[in-house]
């Protein structure tokens, strides 16, 4: 689908690529100086809800940048334009609740590299669209990578072929430890009580249970879950029959409080994850943040990360069905 939109016009940004056609991110700007308030870019964005749509689908990532977004609030009334079910983040990142459907990005300490990612990978039900709103950039890194995940199957099927089909024939197992209470010097501090909006054990394994996920309490009142089976690849209606690269193996490989292996218990060959680390590497962009960006991007075809950075930042976020 070619561009065509009066109410936005194409720019241009650092790191962005061009992958089998499609550039990503798109960045759409405002068509006019006197257009580009937040109220303008709410109007702009109902009036064009499906074409915008179809934009994140066909691009993977849409930019939002030019636009007078101030704060929280602002973040959430673009959100909201479109009408898209909310969906609660699960997982390991912790996270303050800041306005309505909005969110602080993973509170664990900028000086860490956040891994490539699809979000809620794991859950039975994962978000739609990642969106993410700079309200702070910060002065040194701190760039929010993502790969076009179809482009990882393609190059691991090239080297791996048997590999990558007898990992997808029997799937993945995977587990991770959390606390009882949140820990925010760590990425991956969030406590089970906060994950599962409860403090009662066993109301927590039931809403595990329908995530997909089996509860193990450890005597220091932490958990261990495990997820699986979980398929290596998935293709997903509307994105050109393209094999994505949907899951956390190399994240969570041999990590100090996390693990992946296939379902029948057999180690992932060390080659193999060193590797696809490595083509997630190439294949990524590399997308640095302005003050008032709105990005949005496909959950179902990006892997997301953030590289290390100094303060302060301050990046919100929301996800949607």
């Amino acid at each position: 689908m070619e561009f065509a939109c009066k109410d936005f016009k194409v720019g241009k940004c650092e790191g962005e690529k061009l992958v089998h056609g499609e550039t990503m991110p798109l960045v759409l700007q405002p068509p006019a100086a006197e257009k580009n308030d937040a109220d303008s870019l709410v109007a702009a964005l109902k009036e064009n809800k499906e074409w915008f749509e179809e934009m994140i689908i066909k691009n993977s990532a849409v930019l939002l940048r030019g636009f007078d977004v101030k704060s929280a609030v602002d973040f959430n009334e673009i959100i909201e334009a479109f009408g898209w079910d909310d969906i609660r983040y699960v997982g390991p990142a912790p996270r303050t609740h800041v306005y309505k459907r909005v969110w602080t990005a993973n509170e664990g300490p900028l000086s860490e590299f956040i891994y490539y990612h699809h979000e809620m990978v794991l859950i039975t039900e994962s978000p739609k669209k990642v969106i993410l709103y700079c309200e702070i950039p910060p002065p040194e890194g701190g760039e929010t990578p993502f790969v076009p995940s179809f482009r990882v199957t393609e190059r691991m099927l090239e080297e791996f072929p048997d590999v990558v089909e007898d990992l997808d024939k029997k799937g993945l197992m995977y587990s991770f430890t959390a606390l009882s209470k949140n820990d925010t010097s760590s990425m991956r501090g969030r406590g089970w009580e906060d994950t599962f909006a409860t403090s009662d054990p066993k109301e927590a394994e039931k809403r595990a249970s329908a995530l997909g996920m089996d509860l193990e309490w450890l005597p220091n009142g932490g958990v261990k879950a495990v997820l699986g089976p979980r398929s290596l690849t998935r293709v997903f209606d509307g994105r050109k029959g393209r094999r994505m690269w949907f899951n956390t193996m190399v994240g969570m490989h041999g990590k100090e409080h996390s693990s992946a292996k296939m379902a029948d218990g057999t180690e992932i060959p060390t080659k193999f994850v060193k590797r696809c680390e490595e083509i997630i590497e190439e294949e990524s962009i590399q997308f640095k943040w302005q003050k008032g960006d709105v990005l949005f991007l496909d959950n179902m075809a990006l892997l997301h990360g953030r590289r290390p950075s100094l303060p302060p930042k301050k990046v919100l976020v929301t996800t949607c069905k």
